[in-house]
Parts: C-alpha cells; sequence; structure tokens
C-alpha cells in the first residue's frame, strides 16, 4: 500500500518582536520600528526592525546607533520579553485547533503535522491561508508559511521561497526538490553558515544541488557525521516527527552566564556559582528532576584565546537541594581553576531522575532542606524572583537582582 505523503508546516511570524509592538501601539503603524537594549541611551543592538525599518536599510543585530544614523525618525522600542512569550504561546494555541502536533521550534517559528487532520480544513495552502488569517486577526503579526513533506525542506520552503513572495506561502512537494531547491546557492542550505560556505565553494560546491549529488563518503572524510548531516538536508532526507513535548524530554537541566566584567577574586566568583547553583536547582524543582552528575564550566577573558575548562563529578545519590549541589560545584571549580580571569560561568545538573522517590537517612537533612526550598520558590512564582534571595547576591559581584527583571539576558 502507497503510504501518502506527509503534509509538514513551518510558520514563521515577520519580524516578531517588532510586529508584537506595532500591534500593541497602532499609532506606529506607517512607522519605521525596532526593538532595541536601552532606547533612552540610544545603546544596544537591533534584536527585530518592522519591514518599514529594514526598507531604510536597517537590519537585525547592528548597533542602535547605526540603525538611528540610517533612519532618523526611526521608532526604538524596550524589549518586552515577558510579552513576547505570551504571544508566542497564544500562537501555538491557535496552531492547535489545525493539529495536536505543534513543535515550537523558536518563540518566533512553529511546525505543524497537519497529515492526519488535514481532510477536516481542506488544501494545504488554504490551510495555511486560515492559519495566516487567524494569526493576524488575534495578535496582529504576518506569518509566513512553507509546506512540505519534512521538517527540514518546510524550513527552507519558508526561508527561501515564502519570505519572498506575495502571499507569504509555498509549497515544496517531494517531486519538485530537484528542480526548485537544488539550483540555489550552497548558502541557503539550511544549517550553512558563512563559514560552511567557503569551505564548500572551495570544494567546488556551488549549489545545494551540487552537494547532493556529491558522494558521501568524501563529505564524511571531510566532516564526520556534520558533512552526512548536510548532505541528508541537500537530499530533503528528514523523517524527524513533529514533536509537542520536544522541549520537555530534558536530559539535563543547567545554566551559562556571562559576566559583565572579568572576575578575579574568589569572593567574587563564590557569589555567581552559588547563584547559578541555585537558579539550576530551582528549576529542576519546578519540574520535578533531581540530578546526580554535576558540572562546572568556565571560560576565561579573552575571547581570541579561549581558556577555562568543563567538568563533572557524579555524586552519591540524585538532588537538587542547592547548598548540596553548591558543595560540589566549589570543589569542581578550585581542582581545575588555575587563577585566571574570568568572564562566563556554567553549572548544570545531569542524569535526572524524578524527584517523586528517593532515599531517606536518619542523618540526612534533604527532606527538610528541601521543604525550605520549595517554600522559597513558591513565594518567587508568586511575588517574583528578587522577593527573596541570598544575602550575597545584593553584594557588588551578584547578578541575581539584575537577572530577576529579565528574561533570557533581556528585560521583561
Amino acid at each position: 500500500m502507497h503510504k501518502k505523503e506527509r503534509v509538514i508546516m513551518l510558520v514563521d511570524c515577520q519580524s516578531f518582536y517588532a510586529s508584537v509592538e506595532k500591534a500593541a501601539h497602532p499609532q506606529y503603524k506607517n512607522k519605521p520600528v525596532v526593538v532595541a537594549g536601552d532606547p533612552a541611551r540610544r545603546s544596544g543592538i537591533v534584536l527585530a526592525a518592522c519591514p518599514l525599518a529594514k526598507k531604510k536599510g536597517v537590519v537585525t543585530a547592528e548597533r542602535l546607533g547605526e540603525a538611528m544614523g540610517k533612519c532618523p525618525d526611526l521608532i526604538v522600542l524596550k524589549p518586552q520579553m515577558q510579552f513576547y512569550i505570551d504571544v508566542s504561546f497564544q500562537i501555538t494555541r491557535l496552531l492547535e485547533t489545525f493539529t495536536d502536533l505543534v513543535e515550537p521550534y523558536s518563540i518566533d517559528e512553529q511546525f505543524l503535522d497537519l497529515t492526519n487532520t488535514q481532510h477536516l480544513f481542506g488544501a494545504p495552502e488554504y490551510i495555511a491561508e486560515q492559519i495566516q488569517e487567524k494569526i493576524m486577526d488575534a495578535t496582529g503579526v504576518y506569518t509566513r508559511i512553507g509546506i512540505s513533506y519534512c521538517k527540514v525542506v518546510a524550513k527552507m520552503a519558508c526561508d527561501n521561497f515564502a519570505k519572498k513572495n506575495k502571499k507569504g506561502i509555498f509549497g515544496l512537494p517531494k517531486k519538485d526538490l530537484q528542480a526548485v531547491l537544488w539550483p540555489l546557492p550552497i548558502h541557503k542550505l539550511f544549517l550553512v553558515g558563512s563559514r560552511m560556505n567557503t569551505h564548500l565553494l572551495r570544494l567546488g560546491i556551488h549549489t545545494i544541488g551540487d552537494l547532493a549529488n556529491t558522494p558521501l563518503s568524501k563529505l564524511r572524510e571531510k566532516w564526520g557525521v556534520n558533512g552526512e548531516l548536510l548532505w541528508k538536508i541537500a537530499k530533503g532526507l528528514d523523517a524527524s516527527p513533529v514533536t509537542p513535548q520536544t522541549h520537555e524530554m530534558q536530559k539535563g537541566i543547567g545554566h551559562q552566564m556571562t559576566l559583565p566584567r572579568d572576575y578575579w577574586s574568589k569572593t567574587e566568583l563564590e557569589v555567581i556559582l552559588l547563584e547559578l547553583t541555585e537558579l539550576v536547582c530551582r528549576r529542576c524543582r519546578t519540574k520535578g528532576y533531581m540530578g546526580s552528575v554535576i558540572s562546572v564550566g568556565c571560560r576565561g577573558a579573552n575571547f581570541d584565546r579561549p581558556t577555562g575548562f568543563h567538568r563533572q563529578k557524579k555524586i552519591a545519590a540524585p538532588t537538587n537541594v542547592t547548598n548540596e549541589v553548591y558543595e560540589t560545584v566549589r570543589q569542581l571549580f578550585y581542582t581545575h581553576w588555575d587563577g585566571s580571569p574570568i568572564r562566563s560561568l556554567g553549572v548544570s545538573l545531569t542524569q535526572l531522575v524524578s524527584d517523586h522517590e528517593f532515599q531517606l537517612s536518619w542523618f540526612d537533612p534533604f527532606e527538610k532542606d528541601r521543604s525550605l526550598e520549595k517554600a522559597t520558590d513558591g513565594l518567587k512564582d508568586r511575588y517574583g524572583d528578587a522577593i527573596i534571595m541570598r544575602a550575597v547576591s545584593v553584594a557588588e559581584a551578584g547578578q541575581a537582582k539584575d537577572r530577576a527583571a529579565k528574561i533570557g539576558g533581556h528585560y521583561k
């Protein structure tokens, strides 16, 4: 029996942060808008630019001062990360009215598998039009949609074609892959950045088709598993499912922090290590996990000549109690730190297990400590992370107070 071709979509929100802001501020509808670091100081980088700003030459990731030089009438808005996250979740809920197989790929991109629900709504392009209309009506955000038989080709259909045509929709079935995708220059292939593009051009690989027709053995010899991955993408080989819980199946929980300056002293570094440990353990408690492998990593201040280390240690019994984890974190760090200045630190817990079952000991205060920390977690959940924190975090070296006002490094 012939197996029917899957119907996969990649829904991309155009200039997401800027679009959300323009929808919330109708007075800026016909004005060039960017979302950027600190409008008051005219500093930071452009996180998102609306199409009108892009027409003036403004590009994402450039310095705000440069953007304002290109477009003096630019409207600059401070990012509101929690607002954008809420709208992203709202879009997910809207997409779930078409299928239960919705997988967020990023805050502004989501995959859908409509293979088994398409018959309820019509042809794929008609469904895409309904999705565009529904999201626009609810959020004011314009979406572009790539349609294909697998995730990676749907992504390339969106990036290379849907984003460039008037409808914002493009379908790329398997039978059209060679005629439509293969003639594109190699830098249009998903996961090919500027450095890989240079390497491929040196090998005489100029188009996606060139890569697809290159012997796999040659690519394996050159780049190992990464070469094989690119070859499969070029040939449109991707059987990965659209998985709604893809970001919930965690193998580990960690957090890394780039420091605002070089940290030299033990006192300063211990503050950051404790804050990171508390953050990781709180996330574990929230998700119902304990870990038995503790990892610590750091990077030196000279990014041109990277220094640092990453080490881990397995402990006797899994835990998510901050003080227990911190004891090992501190030991690992001092065992391997050579005294050089530090600009980046990270802590993680892996080999996760459920925290519903654990071994009790007459002399171990685990349950008492865990109950105390769950109480403080509850206060933070209800009133914000800054409602209660360790005294060391108020010191100059501490970052917890500032971080409490941010999401993903940006103010909420």
